[in-house]
């Protein structure tokens, strides 16, 4: 038994951390995983959902005593208080204070073996990028109203990360007249034969996707290829 969970925990461990996940504890069998913390990244939701996906295919690939293992999983997103570190040695841990830890688990409940069940706040934030099946309202141990959880399918069909993530909520673009004009003459020019690069770069946040997105509609019917 001890061999079977070193190699789960082996598979677990090595595919979060590939997504720059921090395990936060084993608890024999289970994982607490935390993505957004230490390290924060703007994509954690979607890191989150491709780790627990990943995982379950590692997991479903090992094999102890001739039985194939399986594992079940549930993300919740929200808020955390992290503390400071309690208890000495391996038993070390992080105090966290917030229901999502505890939601997460529920949902890992309610997941079947080899499948990803995810919180009405990851749905938000992972938009279209994944096929989701809708569970309906689940009256869940520890929370007054039912909770809305969603089964991960697999991969989503939009076009890009983009629009998978805005669809149609997309606002006006405004204050970068310039910046797409120029794009625009740079696309004339290379389609006249003077090959063009353009690098865009900025902070996160500040509309280098919805310029592009913009680009796109401006180029709509016209040749182009994208990467």
């Amino acid at each position: 038994m001890g061999a079977a969970i070193r190699v789960y925990q082996n598979a677990v461990a090595g595919e979060t951390l590939r997504f720059e996940g921090h395990i936060a504890k084993f608890m024999g069998d289970g994982v607490l995983a935390y993505f957004g913390w230490p390290q924060a990244h703007e994509d954690d939701a979607e890191r989150a959902v491709r780790a627990a996906l990943a995982l379950a295919r590692a997991v479903s690939e090992l094999e102890v005593s001739g039985h194939r293992l399986s594992a079940r999983i549930g993300i919740a997103t929200g808020l955390v208080v992290v503390g400071e570190a309690i208890g000495e040695g391996e038993a070390q841990e992080r105090s966290v204070v917030g229901e999502t830890p505890n939601l997460a688990a529920r949902l890992q409940a309610l997941a079947a073996p080899g499948s990803v069940v995810i919180s009405q706040a990851t749905r938000r934030l992972v938009g279209t990028l994944f096929e989701l099946t809708d569970l309906g309202p689940t009256r869940i141990k520890g929370f007054a109203e039912p909770i809305a959880a969603f089964v991960v399918q697999g991969e989503g069909s939009a076009d890009g990360r983009f629009e998978a993530l805005h669809g149609q909520r997309l606002t006006p673009l405004i204050g970068r007249q310039h910046e797409l004009a120029m794009l625009l003459e740079r696309w004339s020019w290379a389609e006249d034969g003077d090959g063009q690069v353009v690098l865009i770069a900025g902070e996160a946040g500040i509309g280098k996707s919805r310029l592009l997105h913009a680009l796109r509609e401006k180029l709509a019917g016209r040749a182009a290829h994208r990467n």
